[in-house]
């Protein structure tokens, strides 16, 4: 199955161009609409943390399409994991919720850990945070 790899530098556009990104692969395979929506939303959620809180020259991201699933993994430069910060109404009017999208959007289908090889993309340092959404009906996570 297809995969495909996005730099993104840490700028205020790599957020967008990674949404359109994904967006654009998703369309290509003729996934259903709702399914490319999901993706870019958590993909522009993961992109932009990794441009705002990770430390280091910005973000790689890896989309693969695989039978029953869709991937997208995020890698960054810090090590520290991310952080769901507390829901209160200060969080929620100024940010701090694309974690909880991610979640919601996704099942629970999401988690990180030290950053490996996908693919031929090697970023040994840092971490990988990714999200997997179903491309059909199924039970749990792929």
């Amino acid at each position: 199955m297809p995969s495909y790899t996005l730099i993104c530098p840490p700028l205020d556009t790599s957020p967008r161009i990674a949404r359109d990104f994904v967006a654009t692969v998703l369309r290509e395979l003729r996934l259903d609409a709702e399914l490319v929506d999901d993706a870019t939303l958590c993909t522009s959620e993961l992109v932009t943390n990794a441009c705002v809180h990770a430390k280091g020259d910005g973000a790689a991201l890896w989309l693969a399409v695989e039978a029953g699933r869709v991937r997208v993994v995020v890698y960054d430069g810090d090590e520290n994991p991310p952080v769901i910060r507390e829901l209160t109404p200060e969080v929620w009017g100024t940010g701090g919720r694309g974690l909880y999208l991610v979640d919601a959007l996704t099942g629970g289908c999401w988690g990180h850990g030290r950053a490996v090889q996908y693919d031929g993309l090697l970023r040994p340092e840092g971490k990988a945070v990714w999200f997997d959404l179903t491309t059909r009906v199924s039970g749990g996570c792929p």
